[in-house]
This record gives C-alpha cells, sequence and structure tokens, in this order.
C-alpha cells in the first residue's frame, strides 16, 4: 500500500505556551495532515528530556515528557485559570522554544493544577492509571522525586543506599517524598491521558502515529537505577561497558556516547521481558514504531567504562532475530500484514509494524538481518547524490522501505541543495530531470522525487514543505548548541500547501484506503 507521511516533532507545533504540547494545535496538525492526503504522523522520542533536551537520552524508556501536556486542557478542566497560564513565562520567541523558561516555570502551573485535581479529579480512574503501569511508574516516579531531592545530581552519584535501592533507604525516600511522588505520577497520568485522546482523534482521520524508540538509554535513567540487571553493571552498579562508535577516518579517537550498554545474555534468560515491556508500552500510543540504531540489534561497539576515547573498543553481537522472534511471539496482537511489504509473499507473513533506521554501515550482517526481521529500511534522498553509486539513489529502492527527503538529524532540504558542491548539485539536478535554478522550487523537484520511489512509504519533514532553510534545522548530531529548538510559527500552515501535498498524494498513488469501522474493529 502506497502511502505518506510528514514528519514533525511534537515540541516543534505551535503553542502559546513554549512549546509543542497535545493542545488544539496538534488537532488542528491531525486535520492538516488529512487535507493534505497523508497517513502517517511521525513524531520523535516523547520521554522526559534532561541535560541536552535531546529526546534520545531520555531519563526513562517508559515515561513521558510533561512539557507536553496541554494547558489549554487543563483550563478547560477547571484545574488553572487563563490568568495563571497567561501570567506564567515560557520564552519570547514563537520559533523556538525556550527550555529554561520551561524548567524554571512549567511545573509551577502543574503543581497548582495537581492541587485542584486531587480535590476534584477522577481519582478512581487516576489509581487505575497507577496500577495499570506499576511496573515502570513506580520506579519513575520515585527515581524523580530523590533526584530532584538530590538537587539533580546523577543517582550514581547519590547515597550508597538510594544508589543501591536498600529497603532502609528506599523506604524512607517513600515516605519522605510521598508528596513529590504523587506530583509526577499525575504529570504522567495527564501525559498519558492527552496522548491517547490525540491518537484516537488521529485515528478518527486515518492518520497513524509513528513513534520513535532510542536504542539506548542514558545511564542517568530510571530504567538503569531500577533495573541494573537490564545492563552490563558490576556489583557496585558501575557501568564496565558503555556505548561508542569505533575510529574511522573522521574521527581518529572515535565516538564515546556513553550510555550503558545491555546484558543481552541475561536478558534472554527471562525472554527479553524488559523489552517486551517496553515496546509493548509505546505500542499504546503509536501505530508503528521506528527503531533508532538498528545496527545495534546485530553488533555494537563496546568501550570499558571510564575510558577516555572510544580507540579500544570492541564489536561485540546482538540479539539479532532472537528477540525480534520473541517479540513477535509475545506481542502478536500488534501484528499486521498492511504496513508495507506490497507483493504476495510479504502479505503471508503477520509483523510488527516497525521501521528500521537502517542508516550507516550496510554490512551483509546488517542487510542480512533487516531482511530476516521484514522491516522496511530507510533511504534518504540527502545521502543519494555524494557518488555515481549511492547506495539510497531511487533507481535501487525496493517497496519494502521508506523513502525520505531527510531526517530530523539532517539539514533541511533547502538548506542542503545551497551547501551541497556543484558536482553533487548538478548530478542532483540531472538525476531528477530539474532545470529550476530557484532552490525553492528545486526542493519541490526532490519532494516529488521522493513521492516518484516505489518505496511504498515516503516521509518528507514538514521543514522540507515550508522550504525552510538551516534556521529550521531540529539536531545537528555532536552539537549541543540551537538542538531541539525550531518551533513551526502559529496559523502557518495553508489550505493551500495541503493541496499542493494532496496533489503529489493523488498523482503518485499515495492516498491513504479509508476503512471502515467493522474493519478498523477486526
Amino acid at each position: 500500500m502506497r502511502e505518506s507521511g510528514i514528519l514533525q516533532p511534537i515540541f516543534s507545533l505551535p503553542s502559546r505556551f513554549g512549546i509543542g504540547s497535545f493542545s488544539k494545535e496538534a488537532f488542528e496538525f491531525v486535520d492538516f495532515l488529512y487535507k493534505s492526503g497523508v497517513g502517517y504522523w511521525q513524531i520523535l522520542p516523547v520521554g522526559p528530556t534532561g541535560f541536552g533536551n535531546s529526546p534520545y537520552q531520555p531519563f526513562s524508556a517508559f515515561a513521558g515528557n510533561p512539557y507536553f501536556i496541554s494547558i489549554e486542557d487543563l483550563i478547560e478542566e477547571g484545574y488553572l485559570t487563563w490568568d495563571e497560564a497567561n501570567g506564567a513565562f515560557f520564552g519570547s520567541d514563537p520559533e523556538s522554544v525556550d527550555y529554561g523558561a520551561l524548567y524554571e516555570n512549567r511545573d509551577n502551573l502543574l503543581r497548582i493544577a495537581f492541587s485542584r485535581f486531587s480535590e476534584k479529579g477522577d481519582q478512581k480512574e487516576y489509581k487505575a492509571y497507577q496500577k495499570k503501569e506499576a511496573y515502570w511508574l513506580t520506579d519513575y516516579a520515585l527515581f524523580m522525586a530523590i533526584k530532584k531531592d538530590q538537587d539533580q545530581k546523577s543517582w550514581q552519584d547519590w547515597e550508597d543506599g538510594l544508589k543501591k535501592r536498600k529497603k532502609a533507604a528506599i523506604d524512607k525516600a517513600k515516605k519522605e517524598l510521598a508528596d513529590e511522588i504523587e506530583f509526577v505520577f499525575f504529570k504522567q497520568y495527564l501525559f498519558d491521558l492527552q496522548l491517547r485522546k490525540l491518537h484516537a482523534y488521529a485515528a478518527s482521520k486515518n492518520v497513524k502515529i509513528i513513534g520513535d524508540l532510542p536504542f539506548y538509554v542514558s545511564l542517568d535513567s530510571a530504567d538503569a537505577w531500577s533495573h541494573p540487571e537490564v545492563f552490563c553493571m558490576d556489583k557496585d552498579l558501575k557501568p564496565t561497558l558503555v556505548a561508542g562508535c569505533p575510529p574511522d577516518a573522521f574521527c581518529a579517537d572515535g565516538q564515546l556516547w556513553g550510555n550503558p550498554l545491555y546484558d543481552w545474555d541475561k536478558l534472554a534468560e527471562d525472554g527479553y521481558d524488559w523489552w517486551v515491556r517496553r515496546i509493548e508500552r509505546n505500542y499504546e500510543f503509536y501505530d508503528v514504531i521506528r527503531l533508532d540504531h538498528f545496527h545495534g540489534f546485530e553488533s555494537y561497539y563496546a568501550v570499558p567504562f571510564g575510558a577516555q576515547n572510544a580507540r579500544k573498543g570492541e564489536i561485540l553481537k546482538g540479539p539479532g532475530m532472537k528477540l525480534f522472534d520473541t517479540l513477535t511471539k509475545k506481542l502478536s496482537a500488534h501484528c499486521t500484514d498492511d504496513f508495507t511489504g506490497s507483493s504476495p509473499a510479504d502479505k503471508k507473513k503477520k509483523r510488527l509494524p516497525m521501521i528500521a533506521e537502517d542508516l550507516g554501515n550496510n554490512t551483509p550482517e546488517n542487510e542480512k538481518l533487516l531482511a530476516d526481521s521484514g522491516f522496511p529500511g530507510m533511504k534518504v534522498l540527502q545521502y543519494a547524490f555524494t557518488s555515481w553509486d549511492s547506495y539510497y539513489v531511487n533507481h535501487k529502492h525496493e517497496r519494502n522501505c521508506v523513502v525520505y527527503t531527510g531526517t530530523h538529524d539532517n539539514t533541511p532540504l533547502r538548506a542542503w541543495v545551497e551547501e551541497i558542491n556543484e558536482g553533487e548539485r548538478d548530478f542532483a539536478r540531472r538525476y531528477i530531470n530539474s532545470m529550476n535554478t530557484d532552490y525553492g522550487a528545486f526542493v519541490w523537484d526532490m519532494i516529488r522525487e521522493a513521492y516518484r520511489s516505489v518505496a511504498d512509504l515516503c516521509i518528507v519533514p514538514l521543514t522540507d514543505y515550508l522550504t525552510k532553510g538551516k534556521e529550521a534545522r531540529i539536531n545537528m548530531p555532536g552539537s549541543g548548541e540551537g538542538n531541539w529548538q525550531w518551533r513551526l510559527k502559529p496559523n502557518f500552515l495553508s489550505d493551500d500547501l495541503a493541496r499542493s501535498i494532496r496533489g503529489l498524494a493523488e498523482i503518485y498513488g499515495r492516498i491513504p484506503v479509508e476503512k471502515s469501522a467493522k474493519e478498523e474493529k477486526k
């Protein structure tokens, strides 16, 4: 089934309270997707972010980011007033997220809402939520409460009783920090409630949501603290091995990422329970999951903890198909045969709806794992014109893949066209048969090229449709400045743009097929 999608992070949506959220603007964006003939909305990870604000370094693999809670919804419920909301400062630039202002002021509003919810909110539903999500929620709330009490220090620097979760220390923390723990429960409850509401609305408009699953978790996370058995750690809860990237022609020292590595052998012993629970939690909100760093499931680079660089690491084998076979078996209710894979052979095998982020070094082993999994890989057109025999050019695409003009880690297409050298630009022009010298028009020719691909799914960042330049870049890997901040201007999306996007979907057969209520239930 040929369809298209738009990549637009939640935080990049417009809103009046400093950051994109599950507010009316999110629902209006779904309406825009529907009018545009777009069947998928790809968002970035929505976990609670820490230092650097990267959604790929969350405090939890299960929790949600409280920044995304809609303030307007709380006003409508009677938990806040407009005067209270408008009196808080969340930044002065409608096109950029001010994380400092959010950190200083967002919780103050939510605490007011919490006090009123405690008096008149639906406590039965609230308690049911806590019980249902207890596996991760209890530890996460305690982790965040202790972290706040410890002036945000990493759990690795907590006193021994808290760090090693000794009963006396934990019981004392639960008693002393009970109010803060309950506040964390409340924020996660709101996040859950509002994202489910948005997901249901998207489904009513025949729009599916693609979530994003970071491969690694942060060392300073509730997961590493509460489930050290999942990771390679010693008896003192220090990592023995951490993630990185081996030295190459671009970086002689390699890259030292520092994330704790999974103990895959131990995980296999209990049927990959932590991973099963993690994936199942994600399917509560998403129709499709994008697996970040898919190559890490085949093999990964391990660096001894404490190393100053990544020179002395080693490549270790990942779980491969053992993990995916287990996930498919235990999460069979989420398996489908209608997400990409157009051939009759593909249709015979149901699988979990996932996209493999397989960018980078495509070894025979990596390609075999991708083929065995049946997941569609990614083809990024910005990488297609660096050589005459690129892996990413259109004529090398297969149907079971997802073509992108660029990702959140790429510069917007307009900036890419401006920055590449003349030889690459000439190659791109000739390949897509574009005579446009205006860069804005050339961007739309590149988008058209993505739509023309045989790939079942075509995804284009919203910044590319808007022909934005480098000012709208979402993330620059390796740089801590200016990332995860760009926001769409309020009321910026037009019906004319929706018609233009829909026109491409109609020409290239990417209008989603609307399912009847009977088919959806089935």
